[in-house]
């Protein structure tokens, strides 16, 4: 079900992103809007993210096999690591452009643009809170990454909305600096989407390289199982991200006089214990230690 509910999104996701670079590209080139064609660029990335997302999403979604024995999850971090590149290439070429821009005379502003960055201001931000309820209740990185790029939108939108409006205001009221807005509004725009970017390709990174969870929350799954009677001591505990679930690994000491079928009992409770407390907690390794009457 959960399933169903993130590709249904990220169908919703490809064709509103189709939908919207056909309106910016057009507008922009026709009244000259250097922000609405560096926006309708960067939504023309978005389809190819999306298509990567929902790719990573097909791949991660399928069980362990001889090759993958702990399932494909990080497939979904790859495809984050894809729209992270992408809007950082985004937002450096709107950069690039949108200072060039400056260079030349002011273009006329037009409320047709503005109406068009008003849309999409109001579309991606619908986006970006259904994308983000999904991809919390899923724990889908790719979703995840999916939302964050609609609100790299929101905020193109918004600084385009702002920028062509302050440009239109400059002509209206015969205010020459006012008549930038729209280069200025494209420059915010792209540092804005590259600090989203790099945000994303450090989590990514973090991902893959195995970075444990926050101290919180390992401290939280200790707890957990502490809480099972028979565990004397915890020797060590690590937990770390694997795409869209968790991986923990454990070893705790028990008393040592304990049968094998005891032994095996014990670790099924901490593993139930753990995954009830943490849904996204996929599997618990548990390795059992020796410990004796006297010992720390």
């Amino acid at each position: 079900m959960e399933s169903k509910a993130s590709m249904i999104a990220m169908w919703i996701s490809l064709l509103s992103n189709v939908l919207l670079t056909g309106i910016k590209l057009i507008v922009g080139i026709l009244f000259n809007s250097q922000v609405l064609i560096a926006d309708g660029i960067h939504n023309a990335g978005d389809i190819i993210a999306t298509a990567t997302a929902y790719s990573s999403m097909r791949v991660s979604g399928k069980p362990p096999d001889e090759d993958h024995p702990y399932g494909h999850g990080k497939a979904e971090v790859l495809g984050a690591g894809i729209v992270a590149f992408i809007l950082i290439a985004a937002a450096l070429y709107m950069g690039y452009h949108a200072v060039l821009a400056f260079f030349g005379p002011p273009v006329e502003a037009h409320l047709i643009a503005l109406f068009a960055a008003i849309v999409s201001l109001v579309a991606k931000q619908l986006l970006y809170i259904y994308t983000m309820k999904i991809s919390r209740q899923t724990k889908s990185k790719a979703m995840m990454a999916t939302a964050y790029d609609h609100l790299a939108d929101v905020y193109a939108s918004l600084a385009a909305t702002v920028g062509i409006g302050l440009g239109w205001l400059g002509e209206r009221f015969d205010i020459g600096w006012l008549s930038y807005g729209d280069p200025a509004a494209g420059v915010i725009v792209s540092l804005l989407v590259l600090k989203l970017g790099v945000d994303m390709a450090r989590e990514t990174v973090d991902v893959l390289m195995d970075k444990s969870l926050s101290p919180e929350k390992i401290e939280d799954i200790t707890e957990h199982v502490r809480e099972v009677p028979e565990v004397k001591r915890i020797d060590r505990l690590r937990a770390r991200e694997h795409g869209h679930y968790v991986l923990v690994d454990a070893r705790v000491a028990v008393d040592g006089t304990l049968t094998v079928q005891e032994g095996h009992d014990i670790i099924r409770t901490i593993k139930q214990r753990v995954m009830d407390a943490h849904p996204e907690v996929d599997e618990v390794l548990v390795h059992l230690n020796p410990w004796y009457e006297g010992e720390n």
